[in-house]
């Protein structure tokens, strides 16, 4: 049967058939078995995959990450607004914030290992981009914004708050800089100072900043935020403050030097006393006669 000439991309490439067994295994994790797989193959296809692949995954995530994005803050809105009923509306701001920020969606997308089915270009693969947070956060938002378009407000709303809860207290507590402060005052007599750069990365802008308390950094941390990247510096520096961080502990703030002693001079030797000369004497001279040869 012949093939008509538009339908060629539309059939699966050889290269697809490993794709289509990590998005069982996906769905498998995510509880939800996409009626359409296309929007969960969308949601996990970063841009640069898409421009290098096209005949595998034309499309790239941003616009699912977009929808997902705004379904998110209203699952988070509604769940504040029944769950906590005497929080001022700055508080649930505050709540809600910490809710869907960069740091708790990669804490999620980690718990799928969403890293692991994501189609990235081969250079943000080598980069180490599977484990970036902000590439984690944006294919969780995607992901979420294909759940929604493909089973509903209800599974996603159930979908998200059911892994949100799955993580330990501390991790959903993220008030760290305010924390880290009264940690370091108490401990070291300081307060804590954020060095924080920003730095392009793709279309979007990473920030990175390292705490230090005195002269020692104690944790960094990066978002695409400055205040995100310094709350994740904040909880670094508390996992190792109070021992609960895997990594090895950052050193303790160093005290003020102690002022350099001065080297001992060497003692200057004593001069050995002069030789006195030997006086010889010498001959008067004797008087010459009159007449007497000169010598």
């Amino acid at each position: 049967m012949g093939v008509h000439p538009g339908e060629g991309r539309l059939i699966a490439q050889p290269q697809a058939a490993p794709l289509a067994q990590s998005l069982q295994l996906l769905q498998q994790k995510i509880g939800i078995y996409f009626r359409d797989p296309g929007l969960l193959l969308e949601a996990v296809t970063h841009s640069s995959f898409a421009n290098e692949s096209p005949s595998v995954s034309p499309r790239d995530n941003e616009r699912l990450e977009y929808l997902g994005d705004a379904v998110l803050q209203l699952i988070a809105a509604e769940y504040l607004y029944k769950h906590r009923p005497g929080a001022t509306e700055g508080e649930l701001t505050q709540t809600r914030s910490a809710m869907v920020n960069t740091n708790t969606l990669a804490l999620l997308a980690e718990h799928l290992d969403l890293g692991g089915y994501l189609y990235l270009g081969k250079g943000i693969a080598k980069g180490g981009g599977r484990s970036l947070k902000s590439l984690l956060a944006n294919g969780f938002e995607a992901v979420l914004g294909a759940v929604f378009l493909d089973a509903g407000y209800d599974a996603a709303y159930h979908y998200y708050l059911d892994l949100y809860r799955s993580l330990p207290s501390p991790a959903r507590d993220e008030n760290f800089k305010g924390r880290l402060q009264q940690v370091a005052q108490e401990r070291f007599g300081e307060t804590p100072v954020y060095d924080s750069e920003g730095a392009r990365v793709g279309n979007r802008r990473e920030y990175t900043s390292v705490v230090f308390a005195g002269a020692e950094p104690l944790g960094t941390g990066h978002g695409p935020s400055k205040q995100e990247a310094e709350q994740d510096a904040a909880k670094a520096a508390l996992q190792v403050l109070t021992g609960n961080a895997s990594q090895k502990p950052a050193k303790q703030p160093r005290s003020r030097r102690a002022p350099r002693k001065r080297r001992e001079e060497a003692p200057v030797p004593e001069l050995a006393a002069p030789v006195e000369a030997e006086v010889v004497p010498m001959p008067e001279p004797r008087s010459r006669q009159f007449g007497e040869p000169i010598e």
